[in-house]
C-alpha cells in the first residue's frame, strides 16, 4: 500500500530537463478579474522549478497572495525545448497542473481548488516553513467532499525568466512536503 500522497509516472524525465527547467526561475502575471468584485487585476506568480521532483513558489497578487510553499511535484516533457507540464497536490487538498510553453513565454494551469481552500483564501496564506500555517493549511483540505472543487483554468504571461533562487528560499532537496 504506498503512503498518499502518492505520486506515480510511467514517463521516463526527459533528458531535456536539466537545460529546459531546472534551476528554471518564473515570475508570471494572470490577467484575472477580482472574485468578489469582478475588476480587472493582475495575479502575481513565482515559480522555482527546483528539482527533478520539488517546486517552490510565492504567490503575490490575486486572492491567493501571500503564500509561500514548496511541493512534490511530477514533470513531464510534452515537446523539448518548448513545452513542460508540472504536477502536484497541496496540503489544502487543491490539485495543480501547469504548462510551461518556453517558446512563447506562456504558463497555463488548471488548478482544481479544494473547497475549503477556496472559500477560505485568507486561512490558505502564510509560509509552510510556519508550523501553524501548516497545519491551518491541512484543516482546508477537510473541508468538503472530493467533488465539491473549485475548477480554474487560466493563462499568465511570465514577465521575468532566469536560474536560481531569486528572492525564494532554498529547501532540502528531500524536503517533507506534507
Amino acid at each position: 500500500m504506498p503512503q498518499y500522497p502518492a505520486f506515480l509516472t510511467n514517463t521516463p524525465l526527459h533528458p531535456s530537463f536539466d537545460t529546459d527547467i531546472k534551476d528554471v526561475h518564473l515570475i508570471y502575471d494572470y490577467d484575472a478579474e477580482n472574485p468578489k468584485t469582478g475588476e480587472p487585476e493582475k495575479w502575481r506568480y513565482e515559480m522555482w522549478f527546483f528539482s527533478a521532483n520539488r517546486i517552490v513558489y510565492a504567490i503575490h497578487g490575486g486572492p491567493m497572495a501571500g503564500r509561500i510553499n514548496y511541493q512534490t511535484c511530477t514533470y513531464q516533457c510534452i515537446r523539448p525545448g518548448e513545452i513542460w507540464q508540472c504536477n502536484w497536490l497541496e496540503e489544502t487538498g487543491t490539485i495543480c497542473s501547469l504548462v510551461y510553453d518556453i517558446k512563447n513565454q506562456k504558463i497555463s494551469t488548471l488548478l482544481g481548488f479544494s473547497r475549503g481552500h477556496w472559500e477560505n483564501a485568507e486561512d490558505a496564506h502564510g509560509n509552510k516553513r510556519n508550523p501553524k500555517d501548516l497545519e491551518r493549511w491541512r484543516g482546508l483540505a477537510k473541508i468538503g467532499s472530493q467533488s465539491e472543487r473549485f475548477m480554474l483554468t487560466e493563462q499568465a504571461n511570465i514577465v521575468e525568466h532566469f536560474k536560481g533562487k531569486g528572492d525564494l528560499e532554498p529547501i532540502d532537496p528531500d524536503a517533507s512536503t506534507f
